[in-house]
């Protein structure tokens, strides 16, 4: 399924020309080396262009439609007509002389294999090139000179001749697609995404930009222990995709990564969207809506939109109608050594992913505090709210984020791991943050529990809820406010020291305490002293005579939503107090 989706969208692009056609590939060139007639070297021009990069101007390599690269692993394989200075030059900074004219070897074998013959004064001064130039030699060359250090670092060269390049020559071309064609030995099996009998590929092409993953790329589909293999098969002859099918899907997987305005990343998880037809409008209103990506839209334009397609209405966003009923695909990918692991893999029409994601931002929905600017929670600060910020490595549990994202876009009960996350950060921490309140009460709504009911899942404190467990944590804020009003600026409050015990265990807890806020309270003055003790007598009325025992995990939840909506609305009652 996913790569017959990637097929159909590299044949989407492939007919509006953004795409090249199977056998080429877009490479990011750095440098032109200008030949002659005789193949004499005659300058090195850098081909690099003036990109942006976050807040600066960088230079960056030139995008090229060049001949599909090979697979290399640790053996040697030349590009035709252009690669690094080791092929083309015959020289590196790796320190090992000899596999670098290994390389110009295979190189100049390549092009007179593909180009003797060819009645092409471009080829010909290729071919010329190759066989008058010198390795041993090459580091002195003048043309090099002023560039050198940066063409060894890796840089990528093509040729240029007669005020063109070789790869744009009408002959060459079809030398190139000859060979191209003609390649493939793998056994005559069906296609598992076109249906059709052919020679299978035996090695897919690397995908590159994944997050994590090697720089030099990976696989998505690979076997390499027989343990994976069946029927005798070895490597990808146990999924076999024909030759175009593989440089198709990796050509649109490789297409959508290297357009990093159109890229997420979750967690470990590198997020790859896009719709049926090709169409870019989609992921840009996508990335604006879901990741934050900068747009002209104010937030509450977006809003908008998002609720028109929710309700099966088309909206214009960049000048671009935007049908809800439009088939579109996610795909989360994470690395996993030189291979690539599938977090999640979802198909549904545009609108119904949208109205997944509004579903899920409802059940967020939860008072606010002042100093909290972001007005919808995104997926990242959620997943933060499981890490602890003190540790070097800030990343969540592997597979959160992949799982979290698949529940939100599925319209699915949120996973386990992500409740555990939250409860063990609450208890570590002792700290219920709006992120934390959110987690709680969005899991719970979709993932019901007869221990937590829906009265205590409110966005705000709820008065007249008769939970214990809820009002149990209401006053327990209570209290804390009634310490810190009797010794302001006081090191160790009770939720210090008591607050997951309180959770936990209320009925070896809330004596004493309750003990002590009496004492608290004398030191009060009269008004305010009432006031707390009114609160006090008001919420002690709805625990019953005795404690609690024991409170269960969904129970804990809600005596921390309860100490959240209660502390919310003190702090929401003084800033009324300020402002009035």
């Amino acid at each position: 399924m996913i790569l017959q989706a990637l097929v159909e969208h590299y044949e989407d692009l492939a007919a509006q020309g953004a795409l090249p056609r199977p056998g080429w590939s877009d490479a990011n060139i750095s440098y032109a080396l200008y030949i002659n007639d005789a193949g004499e070297l005659e300058q090195a021009v850098s081909l690099k262009q003036e990109k942006e990069h976050g807040k600066k101007k960088v230079l960056a390599p030139r995008s090229m439609s060049l001949p599909a690269p090979v697979k290399r692993s640790s053996g040697v394989a030349s590009n035709f007509l252009w690669d690094n200075s080791s092929y083309i030059l015959g020289i590196d900074k790796k320190g090992k002389p000899q596999r670098s004219l290994e390389c110009f070897t295979a190189c100049k074998a390549l092009h007179h294999r593909l180009l003797d013959g060819v009645d092409s004064p471009a080829a010909r001064a290729v071919l010329a090139f190759f066989d008058r130039w010198n390795p041993e030699t090459a580091r002195e060359h003048p043309a090099l000179a002023d560039k050198l250090e940066d063409i060894l670092a890796g840089a990528n060269l093509v040729f240029r001749c007669r005020g063109g390049f070789p790869q744009e020559d009408p002959l060459i071309r079809d030398a190139w697609q000859a060979h191209y064609d003609g390649l493939g030995d793998g056994p005559e099996l069906v296609c598992l995404v076109t249906g059709k009998k052919g020679p299978a590929e035996l090695v897919h092409p690397s995908i590159k930009g994944v997050a994590g993953a090697q720089s030099s790329g990976a696989a998505l589909v690979s076997f390499n222990a027989d343990a994976f293999c069946s029927y005798g098969r070895t490597q990808n002859l146990n999924a076999p995709t024909s030759k175009y099918a593989a440089f198709a899907y990796t050509s649109a997987l490789n297409h959508l990564l290297a357009d990093r305005d159109h890229v997420g990343k979750i967690g470990d998880t590198t997020v790859l969207f896009w719709a049926s037809g090709g169409q870019k409008t989609y992921q840009s209103a996508w990335a604006a809506c879901f990741f934050g990506a900068p747009t002209a839209y104010t937030a509450s334009d977006l809003q908008k939109m998002m609720l028109d397609l929710c309700q099966g209405k088309p909206v214009v966003f960049d000048e671009t109608q935007l049908d809800p009923s439009t088939t579109f695909y996610v795909l989360g990918l994470s690395p996993n050594a030189a291979r690539l692991s599938v977090r999640f893999f979802l198909r549904n029409s545009f609108g119904n992913f949208i109205r997944n994601i509004q579903a899920h931002q409802q059940r967020l929905e939860i008072v606010r505090p002042s100093f909290d600017k972001f007005e919808t929670i995104p997926l990242w600060k959620l997943l933060d709210e499981t890490v602890n910020q003190n540790s070097r490595d800030k990343s969540p549990a592997p597979g959160l984020a992949g799982e979290t994202m698949r529940a939100i876009l599925s319209d699915a009960p949120y996973p386990a791991t992500l409740l555990n996350g939250v409860s063990l950060r609450i208890r570590a921490e002792r700290e219920i943050t709006r992120g934390r309140a959110a987690i709680l009460k969005a899991y719970y709504l979709k993932n019901s529990h007869p221990d937590l009911p829906k009265e205590v899942l409110t966005v705000s404190l709820n008065p007249d809820s008769t939970s214990i467990p809820y009002n149990l944590g209401r006053l327990f804020s209570v209290l804390e406010a009634i310490q810190s009003s009797a010794n302001p600026g006081v090191n160790t409050t009770i939720k210090d020291k008591y607050f997951n015990s309180a959770s936990a265990t209320p009925s070896r807890v809330f004596p004493s305490l309750i003990n002590l806020a009496q004492k608290h309270l004398r030191r009060l003055d009269k008004g305010l002293g009432i006031s707390y003790s009114k609160q006090l007598t008001e919420l002690t009325a709805k625990l019953g005579e005795e404690f609690p025992d024991r409170l269960t995990l969904p129970q804990q939840g809600a005596f921390q939503l309860g100490y959240y909506h209660q502390t919310q609305a003190r702090y929401q009652k003084k800033e009324e107090n300020k402002n009035a």
